[in-house]
């Protein structure tokens, strides 16, 4: 099993959401976070006065998955969130040594 990350800007979620459904990710966890990387940050305007926003704002994704859908996955974010712009996001994908279903006592894969 995997675990793939992906941080991503907030206004592509819902285009993210609907790709992943489409190749049969069942679940996914979405948390909004801050944070910057090569752009650190930007600069705003407001009311004259000109503000550093050093943290910019994103949705980071996690999608619990099987070792031989993580590949289609990792492809689908990259296509799905992807603009071609600075501040894209990073997909990262990491093992996952092992998933439990609360309810049922389903492990591995059959938890997902």
């Amino acid at each position: 099993m995997k675990l793939c990350i992906a941080i991503i800007k907030p206004h592509k979620l819902d285009a993210v959401r609907e790709a992943l459904t489409d190749i049969g990710i069942s679940g996914m966890t979405i948390t909004e976070v801050k944070g910057f990387g090569r752009q650190k940050g930007h600069t705003e305007t407001y009311r004259g006065a000109e503000y550093s926003i050093s943290f910019v704002p994103k949705v980071k994704i996690e999608i619990a998955c099987s070792d031989d859908l993580a590949a289609r996955v990792v492809e689908t974010l990259q296509e799905s969130a992807g603009s071609g712009s600075i501040g894209d996001g990073k997909i990262f994908t990491v093992p996952l040594e092992s998933a439990v279903r609360i309810r049922t006592g389903e492990t591995a894969d059959a938890a997902l």
